[in-house]
């Protein structure tokens, strides 16, 4: 069975995927960007401010599950300069706690949606979330 996970701010979005799919015991989360929520625009800053937004993004998206970055077990990162690597680093790895960080792939990528600097997806292990 599958369940489709939308916020309100993401349903009146009206775009063509969902925030994140759950089967089974895995909750697989889509791209995220450091856009400001519920608009189609980047927060302004560079690659610092918009990673900032875009863990607080994949937060909201964990809490519609009832789940915390203590669920993330994979996150691959896409990154529009790989020189930009450690700035991204500065910022992620706050969210995780140390030595409990998931399994990751880092990608550097040509081009992202909006001209992003950085998008990350995440899996999360959806048997300590809140599910009705």
């Amino acid at each position: 069975m599958l369940t489709f996970i939308n916020s309100d701010a993401a349903k009146s979005a009206n775009l063509p995927f969902s925030q994140a799919v759950r089967s089974g015991d895995v909750v697989y989360l889509s791209g995220s960007i450091g856009n400001a929520p519920g608009k189609m625009a980047l927060v302004p800053g560079g690659i610092e401010a918009e990673s900032r937004q875009m863990m607080q993004n994949i937060e909201s998206v964990l809490k519609e599950c009832g789940l915390g970055f203590e669920h993330v077990f994979k996150a691959v990162v896409y990154l529009a300069d790989m020189a930009e690597w450690s700035a991204f680093n500065k910022i992620y790895t706050p969210y995780f706690r140390a030595g409990r960080y998931p399994a990751r792939t880092a990608i550097g990528a040509h081009q992202l949606i909006l001209g992003a600097r950085v998008e990350m997806e995440c899996w999360a292990d959806a048997t300590g979330g809140d599910w009705h």
